[in-house]
């Protein structure tokens, strides 16, 4: 079970004005400890040039993919339809980026730039266990997604 006030720890720590990559990396921990997930992930998004760019990433291991073309993966259908990507099972899903052998769940929430039109980031999580984000865990990462487009527009 996703802890509830996720969002309101994220508009704290956006608060606290820190350097990019850090106040980044505590955006996944909180992320992280939020829901005991195992691997959590922040993403730029750059259209124009066509690339995904991880900026903090919270769980073992460095990532498989630190940079990737914005057509591939789970997050290209994040990214194209502006909707989270939730797959309970990654093994049924032939878009699926291997990170880690384990992960057996991940969602992708696309963030928003202010007018809704464009992905200007992502929050990636994944999970060992099957199924692992139900509706309740996904409206609150969706949440999590609309606090965090400041993060952006704020010059983060």
């Amino acid at each position: 079970m996703i802890d509830r006030r996720l969002p309101d720890e994220l508009q704290r720590i956006l608060g606290l004005n820190g350097e990019r990559v850090t106040t980044a990396k505590k955006i996944a921990e909180a992320i992280r400890e939020a829901g005991a997930y195992r691997l959590v992930g922040i993403y730029d998004v750059n259209v124009r040039p066509g690339m995904v760019t991880n900026i903090a990433r919270i769980g073992p291991n460095a990532p498989s993919h630190p940079i990737f073309p914005i057509t591939k993966g789970l997050t290209s259908r994040a990214i194209t339809s502006r909707k989270t990507v939730n797959v309970g099972d990654v093994a049924s899903d032939s878009s699926y980026l291997t990170a880690l052998d384990s992960t057996r769940a991940e969602i992708i929430v696309p963030i928003l730039d202010e007018t809704g039109e464009h992905v200007i980031g992502t929050i990636d999580v994944e999970s060992e266990d099957l199924n692992a984000f139900d509706s309740k865990a996904q409206a609150l990462l969706e949440k999590s997604a609309n606090v965090l487009g400041k993060f952006w527009s704020s010059g983060h």
